[in-house]
């Protein structure tokens, strides 16, 4: 599983931080950007998964 953020939907909420501080953090205006290179560790998942439904406008994306 890849993550990735629509940086264009993105309003900087910062919920997907709150869900997974190990995958998200934020870049110099707030907005969301992903900490991870790659595929994310299995252990992680479940965290990514939870901040992608929390996300307000929709910008994460997640491939399989």
């Amino acid at each position: 599983m890849r993550v990735s953020v629509d940086s264009g939907s993105c309003h900087g909420h910062q919920m997907c931080a709150i869900a997974a501080p190990e995958v998200f953090g934020s870049d110099e205006l707030g907005n969301a950007t992903v900490l991870i290179d790659g595929d994310i560790p299995e252990e992680l998942q479940a965290k990514a998964r939870r901040a992608e439904a929390n996300c307000p406008e929709r910008a994460i994306i997640i491939t399989e």
